[in-house]
């Protein structure tokens, strides 16, 4: 349910380039470099990457050149004596910054997905210039002035409602870049901006190394009793690829609770897995990220400051549906202790079952820790329901998941239908890539899905546009989801965990809001962060849903169905261990508000990172051992890229998201009509219009708590 992901409409580190502006001076640039793919848009279709002409030496001559033809372009605005008009400024802002915008984000992109070291450097040596070159356009007094001036003029320069909402949400960025701070204080602002990309740079690069450095590895295949032949097999070639022959790996997730702490039986490798997995970033070796952390919380919360904000979480959530971080902080708190509550009595349980497997194979009692709670609550799953994981997995092969499920649903929904395609050239050959066609045949964007973990890919699951719609420039998505899934030995099947199956579904609805995206202008695809996952978690539900189950959930080997029995316990066991998956959730949730809601003469030294964390947890009611959070403060990864102040997005998202199901569920489920409303009123509009006004619209009615607290099981102290 919960994934890493950057919204489709913000490449990793630069929404610098919503910008710029005009026609350049072609005299004044950089003469053309035939060989490089990066100069023109592709000719593939939908102008698909030409990633099999694509190498990294490529990138700088395009970034050099994009920078200086943004530049020129801003000053050719900036500059026009004709008075401001939404055409010559608004419209020409949208329009350009091409060559910019394709390469950062081919860039970013694959950085996510290959961040080997070559493409690190490019990171580290641009992104200070990045933010400089964003600073520029941003911060330019004469384009502000423009802007501004049309923004008074709002009523009548605008020729339609979208073309005044830009407007307004244009000069909105400036402003909140710095435009209307004095001079010395944009040449601090500038500073911030520049060390502050320069730190996420160093982050991001050593949260993929410490992953890989911590990986869990043992001598013997005994050690790893409770994985599958498959699993064992892949775990010795991950460390003969190492140089460990003879030995086996277990490569880390980016979440705290590792997948295989659920599968092993022995409880001593557990434990080294799971101290493995929270030591991370918090070593004091190279990768020790505590510094990082500190600096870049000091840094936002003085550029808060300047712009006139008490706190970063202040200036951040003054942009969200949310608004304050009062509002935050009332719905996290609200359902804290209604979380805690459930997982101590969850814990209870788990307990109990350890105490009574312990007397029946004679052993000693022990008292149930954090590397015990996903192993033990599969066992008390199966008591319960039924099952257990590894019944389910002989019938969630990769590909009938993928294309008898996820696209399924949509064809069923929205009248959608893929063709898969191997003419395209990929960036890894794990990575597959269809056609998208409308209820009409015609087609609507390329999909990529690049599914497989590799140790230079980033962790967790995210959508990414490598095209996004633009009608200004006939472009039509091109857009992919990343997850990191363990890839099996060749000639093995790919079996999916249920949560696996689940984040295929949540973000597949990632990918229909950028497909789908029907806004007039390219800036106003941009929705707020806090409700940019309700989209995808609306589209969980069919995961879940009769005919759609039917449809994908069938024996690799065999083609048989899954047992209505088995679907039966699959859909009754929805609220199992929600307790837990709720406190862990707002366990990281709460740390990202509470530091991001300090004054920056309150941030903690580098040294004191974890005893911030572990007094927060304590004074919020969190701090139960068996429950970590979910994600730690040194590989807190959302909250030092876009999610900052923002991890509350997925629970604020959830209550809209568990009410649109409801009325899904009032209206019939999986129809045609039900589709066509989802896209009409909600994935269509992109930030065209307010987003709880799109809510509202589609499910006639305000916001409920209600839904989220039935699908969750939790009980609210009424007081």
């Amino acid at each position: 349910m919960f994934c890493t992901r950057l919204p489709a409409w913000r490449p990793l580190l630069l929404l610098a380039v919503i910008a710029s502006l005009g026609t350049a001076d072609a005299q004044a640039l950089p003469s053309p470099d035939t060989d490089n793919p990066l100069f023109s848009p592709s000719p593939l279709p939908l102008q698909y990457p030409p990633f099999d002409r694509l190498r990294d030496e490529h990138f700088a001559p395009a970034l050099e050149r994009g920078m200086a033809e943004q530049q020129a372009q801003v000053q050719a605005i900036a500059d026009n004596p004709a008075a401001p008009s939404f055409d010559n400024t608004i419209v020409a802002m949208e329009r350009s910054g091409r060559l910019l915008s394709r390469t950062t984000t081919l860039l970013f992109s694959l950085l996510g997905v290959d961040a080997h070291p070559a493409r690190q450097q490019l990171q580290s040596d641009y992104a200070a210039r990045l933010a400089a070159h964003r600073d520029a356009i941003q911060l330019n007094p004469r384009l502000f002035a423009r802007v501004d001036t049309l923004y008074a003029q709002r009523d009548h320069a605008a020729p339609n409602a979208e073309a005044r909402r830009l407007i307004e949400r244009m000069r909105l960025d400036m402003v909140r870049a710095g435009a209307l701070l004095n001079d010395d204080q944009k040449v601090r602002m500038r500073a911030i901006n520049a060390e502050l990309a320069t730190l996420s740079a160093r982050f991001n690069k050593a949260v993929l190394a410490e992953v890989n450095d911590s990986a869990l590895v043992v001598d013997t295949a005994a050690e790893l009793d409770g994985l599958s032949p498959g699993e064992v097999a892949a775990a010795a070639e991950a460390a003969r690829q190492r140089g460990l022959p003879g030995k086996y790996l277990i490569a880390l997730q980016n979440t705290t609770i590792q997948p295989a702490e659920t599968l092993l039986h022995q409880r001593a490798v557990r434990e080294r897995l799971h101290r493995a997995s929270v030591a991370r970033g918090s070593r004091g070796n190279a990768q020790d990220t505590t510094g990082l952390l500190s600096r870049v919380m000091q840094l936002r919360q003085e550029r808060a400051a300047l712009l006139g904000h008490p706190t970063h979480a202040a200036q951040v959530l003054e942009d969200e549906t949310a608004r304050t971080p009062e509002t935050v902080n009332t719905l996290l708190r609200r359902l804290a202790p209604a979380a805690m509550a459930a997982a101590r009595a969850e814990a209870a349980e788990l307990q109990a079952l350890i105490d009574r497997d312990q007397a029946a194979r004679q052993q000693p009692r022990f008292e149930l820790q954090a590397w015990d709670w996903s192993y033990y609550a599969e066992k008390l799953r199966a008591d319960r329901h039924g099952f257990d994981e590894n019944q389910l997995r002989p019938y969630l092969e990769i590909t009938n998941v993928l294309e008898r499920g996820v696209f399924f649903a949509a064809r069923q929904l929205y009248g959608l239908s893929f063709k898969r395609r191997t003419d395209l050239p990929v960036y890894h050959p794990d990575v597959w890539v269809y056609d998208v066609f409308d209820s009409k045949g015609q087609q609507l964007a390329i999909f990529l899905a690049d599914l497989y973990a590799r140790p230079t890919k980033r962790g967790g699951a995210w959508m990414n546009a490598y095209v996004r719609y633009n009608p200004l420039e006939g472009t039509s998505p091109v857009v992919a989801n990343h997850l990191n899934i363990p890839k099996p030995p060749a000639g093995d099947p790919t079996l999916l965990t249920w949560d696996e199956v689940n984040t295929l579904f949540h973000e597949f609805g990632h990918a229909l809001h950028g497909m789908f995206n029907r806004s007039r202008y390219p800036s106003l695809g941009r929705v707020p962060r806090d409700v940019v996952e309700y989209p995808s978690q609306v589209n969980e539900v069919w995961a879940y849903w009769p005919s759609v189950l039917a449809s994908y959930a069938r024996h690799h080997r065999t083609g048989e169905p899954m047992p209505a029995a088995l679907l039966d316990k699959v859909s009754g066991a929805k609220r199992f261990n929600q307790g837990y998956i709720t406190t862990s959730y707002l366990a990281s949730a709460l740390l990202d508000q509470r530091w991001h809601q300090l004054r920056a003469n309150e941030v903690p030294a580098a040294a004191e990172v974890m005893a911030f964390e572990t007094r927060v947890l304590k004074e919020e009611g969190l701090d139960f051992a068996p429950v970590p959070p979910r994600y730690r403060t040194p590989y807190f990864s959302h909250i030092m890229g876009g999610y900052s102040a923002g991890y509350y997005a997925y629970i604020w998202s959830e209550v809209l998201d568990a009410d649109t199901v409801a009325w899904l569920m009032a209206n019939g489920g999986l129809t045609r009509e039900n589709g066509d409303a989802l896209r009409d009123k909600l994935l269509s509009r992109g930030g065209s219009e307010d987003a709880m006004d799109l809510f509202r619209h589609l499910v006639g009615h305000e916001p409920r708590l209600e839904p989220l607290l039935e699908r969750r099981g939790l009980v609210l102290d009424k007081r």
